[in-house]
């Protein structure tokens, strides 16, 4: 044990990160599409895992920067297989944080888990970008963590919108970190296709469900 976790014990998600190998936790990988939202959200990992929770916590309340790196292992691996960096018009949207909330953290987890994913996946040369100010959180919705499905909907509509110019013959990937009942990225969905996007040029993808 080190002497520090004697001072300062360690959270438990945070030592559980701390045996999690690279492959180990590529390991856990289960792409497949989640049918919440229209379009499909593509999933990557399975949030019921033990390993999956700790991480995904770890990166939302923490700002681990074990917890960033183990995600962007799985989303540039998805992108890689993907062929998605071989698209040059690839536009990553980072579902974005109200504004309350983004400075009580001070950063945004699917950007930073973006960031560290474009520089692993595409080996130094940028084959996309990121754009994480291009629709923003038109008003604050709160937690959603005890709402029903029909709440987390109500509570969601209409609270994006594009800020930014759209290139309509681009691609644009909105990245979330968990996918639950699709509120929330639906809504983000719903505030490209008003900018100006076809549904076939959004491609929602969740770190879990």
């Amino acid at each position: 044990m080190r002497l520090l976790d004697l001072l300062f014990p360690p959270r438990s998600d945070e030592a559980l990160l701390r045996g999690i190998r690279d492959d180990d936790f590529l390991a856990l990988m289960q792409p497949r599409l989640a049918p919440e939202t229209r379009p499909g959200t593509a999933v990557l990992l399975p949030f019921n895992e033990p390993a999956v929770r700790a991480t995904i916590h770890e990166a939302k309340y923490q700002g681990n920067e074990r917890a960033f790196s183990l995600l962007a292992l799985v989303l540039a691996d998805y992108l890689r297989d993907t062929d998605l960096m071989a698209k040059h018009d690839l536009v990553i949207v980072p579902v974005p944080l109200g504004k309350k909330r983004l400075r009580e953290r001070g950063y945004n987890q699917a950007e930073e888990v973006a960031r560290i994913a474009i520089r692993s996946a595409s080996k130094g040369e940028l084959c996309a970008s990121i754009e994480p100010h291009l629709i923003e959180r038109t008003r604050e919705t709160g937690s959603q963590v005890a709402l029903p499905r029909h709440k987390r909907e109500e509570n969601m509509h209409g609270a994006f919108g594009a800020v930014c110019p759209v290139d309509p013959s681009r691609t644009y990937l909105l990245l979330d970190d968990v996918l639950t009942t699709g509120a929330t990225i639906q809504a983000a969905i719903d505030a490209l296709c008003a900018a100006g996007i076809s549904h076939d040029r959004i491609l929602p993808v969740a770190l879990a469900h």
